[in-house]
């Protein structure tokens, strides 16, 4: 594999949709910059595989921590290029009760992560791709950003707040060569679902969602829910009035709190 192959840079590589993507992408002919922090994940992963060295490297980051990602997207741009494509995808959700001191950090630490981790992901490329007129950069969602679920704000605010983010950035790189994609996924079969305690329709595989989000990615999408029955729930979803949704979620189990069992 040659340096003229395309770059994709994933972060959240180490497990779930971020694997799944490094996969994807790794099959469609892709160089790949993948990032955790859990590097040796990432390396067994690899290794099993089969990867080849000129296929993949891998930065140690954590996306919480802005210097900490900024000098991973740096370390891209001067080990293997600037990326074709750039995948925003680390992300956590932890329930909470504003009830609770202690919830109130896992509020600012989800923001964090997900919001602010976001923007400093595309942060070191933006400029660089805005000069060269091409690139990718996708903002990974969710269709919990639809409507705020009971035990579940912090993770429903960021989310809401990424399809926000990346709408502005959009806005801002029209014409400029460099498309924004916010995809969202809807549930997926992963770590950070598998614990969950209520109900999970047209649940996906991991491999599944990144198999079409390359498509949608490939194809410079503004917008898109996967699978696309979520879409049809997601509308279905926005429409309702308060009333009817706060009924409708009454009962409906929450997401664990830090340290929940």
């Amino acid at each position: 594999m040659t340096t003229s192959a395309p770059l994709v840079f994933i972060t959240g590589a180490s497990s779930g949709i971020g694997q799944a993507l490094a996969a994807s992408f790794h099959d469609a002919g892709y160089r790949l910059a993948l990032v955790a922090r859990r590097t040796a994940e990432i390396e067994a992963w690899a290794k099993s595989r089969g990867l080849g060295a000129d296929r993949y490297r891998v930065y140690k980051a954590d996306v919480a921590q802005t210097d900490s990602i900024v000098a991973a997207g740096n370390d891209c741009i001067a080990q293997q290029g600037l990326p074709d494509v750039v995948i925003a995808n680390a992300g956590i959700s932890i329930g909470i009760d504003t009830a609770e001191r202690a919830d109130l950090d896992v509020l600012s630490q989800t923001f964090a992560t997900n919001n602010v981790g976001l923007a400093a992901t595309f942060h070191p490329f933006v400029r660089a791709m805005v000069q060269r007129g091409s690139g990718r950069l996708v903002g990974i969602g969710s269709v919990a950003s639809i409507r705020g679920l009971p035990g579940h704000g912090a993770y429903c605010a960021s989310k809401a707040g990424v399809v926000a983010y990346c709408e502005s950035l959009r806005g801002e790189l029209h014409n400029s060569g460099v498309k924004v994609v916010t995809l969202c996924p809807g549930y997926i079969d992963t770590p950070l679902t598998q614990g969950n305690r209520y109900g999970m329709p047209f649940l996906m595989k991991a491999d599944d969602f990144a198999a079409q989000a390359l498509r949608a990615i490939e194809s410079g999408t503004s917008y898109r829910v996967i699978p696309w029955q979520m879409g049809v729930v997601a509308k279905i979803m926005r429409m309702l009035p308060n009333a009817v949704l706060d009924r409708a979620v009454q009962g409906r189990g929450r997401k664990k709190r830090s340290g929940e069992a």
